[in-house]
């Protein structure tokens, strides 16, 4: 088994001596290199070595995990973010569609991020630009998402969202300019997601960014008429979660 080189950064001793010890103890391909708790010194760690794994904290007493990245810009590390039971910082990752290590971790935990740090592409820049609008203001809406597609990623402003769609366990986005974008995930998965965010699940298989409601249609069991003239059926039991949503627009 070839042997693989990490560096650990948590500015927390007890966490970090626990990944020191959890990686030495039951990932004997792993190599620690080096260990640091501040923006400063990582910077200073990964300008002299690059890993081929960066376990990177995402608060930091000195700044922040992004700090790091925006110093040391040349980083081919891949990166597995470790951070806090924060449901912000949770919403986040969801919205950046990055995968992270959710402290305290148990050690499939460990494994499976290791497993998909080999495996997946390294986030683009644009996803870290997401994760960290949404981090560095959590009681704000995100204004863009990631959407893992079979091939690639985009990153998608969430005014350009008309509506989304269920197709099974996967959702199709539709946007402004006519694109569409199929994602592997649950309707349900971007609904609890965007709820907060002027989306409206009006129909077990639709989701619809209410700045592109025209109007509601009572006749016919009920039905939406977007502002790009498609109808989009209203469930029985969504009726007055509707008609409540827009009599407050």
């Amino acid at each position: 088994m070839k042997k693989l080189t990490t560096i650990i950064v948590d500015d927390i001793p007890a966490a970090l001596e626990m990944l020191v010890h959890d990686i030495r103890l039951n990932h004997p391909e792993l190599t620690i290199i080096g260990t640091s708790n501040s923006v400063v010194e990582a910077s200073k760690l990964l300008g002299k070595k690059q890993p081929d794994i960066l376990f990177l904290d995402i608060m930091l007493g000195d700044g922040t995990g992004f700090d790091i990245l925006e110093i040391v810009q040349n980083v081919t590390s891949k990166i597995i973010f470790v951070t806090a039971s924060d449901e912000f910082a949770i919403k986040a990752f969801k919205f950046a569609a990055i995968d992270y290590i959710l402290k305290p971790y148990s050690d499939t935990d460990l494994a499976n991020a290791i497993d998909k740090a080999m495996k997946q592409i390294q986030p683009n820049k644009e996803q870290l630009s997401v994760l960290q609008e949404s981090i560095k203001q959590p009681n704000q809406r995100p204004k863009k998402i990631s959407l893992h597609t079979a091939d690639k990623i985009i990153v998608v402003a969430l005014e350009d969202i008309i509506r989304c769609k269920s197709d099974n366990n996967y959702t199709e986005f539709y946007l402004q300019n006519g694109q569409k974008i199929l994602v592997a995930k649950t309707l349900k998965y971007f609904a609890d997601l965007l709820k907060k965010s002027q989306f409206l699940r009006v129909h077990q298989s639709h989701l619809v960014n209410q700045n592109y409601i025209k109007e509601y249609i009572k006749s016919d069991g009920g039905y939406l008429l977007l502002k790009d003239k498609k109808t989009i059926p209203v469930s029985v039991r969504k009726r007055n979660e509707v008609i409540e949503a827009l009599s407050t627009l």
